[in-house]
């Protein structure tokens, strides 16, 4: 990280290139922009996957069951109530959390410099 960039964390907070810090890193909800507007870094040059989606959904669903279990208990509300709540923050949660959780991977790609392994030809 150079002088002047955001941390890691805040940087994934609000999208930022990690390259030049521009908050460029998404062109939709949690979709990643192609590339950098501000410094042409390639995005689709990092492999980020699923992984992120797939924990962040098993996560978000553990925790909005427990509490609506631990409401259901204490309070008994109405089924609505449990809709009104649940719904929205089971939305928040993963897309925010997807937001985050991609965007902190790939600055790290991207600070480690990690890529693919390239197989040179000879015996394994």
């Amino acid at each position: 990280m150079t002088k002047g960039q955001p941390g890691l964390t805040e940087a994934a907070l609000f999208g930022c290139c990690p390259r030049c810090a521009g908050r460029t890193l998404f062109a939709g909800v949690a979709r990643f922009a192609p590339r950098c507007r501000v410094c042409g870094l390639d995005f689709s040059a990092f492999n980020v996957g699923d992984g992120p989606a797939a924990f962040l959904t098993l996560g978000v669903g553990a925790l909005v069951t427990i509490l609506a279990v631990w409401l259901e208990l204490a309070v008994e509300p109405p089924f609505w109530v449990h809709i009104a709540l649940w719904l929205p923050l089971v939305v928040a949660l993963v897309i925010g959390g997807l937001r985050f959780t991609k965007a902190w991977l790939l600055i790290r790609e991207y600070h480690t410099r990690a890529e693919e392994h390239r197989h040179d030809g000879g015996p394994l």
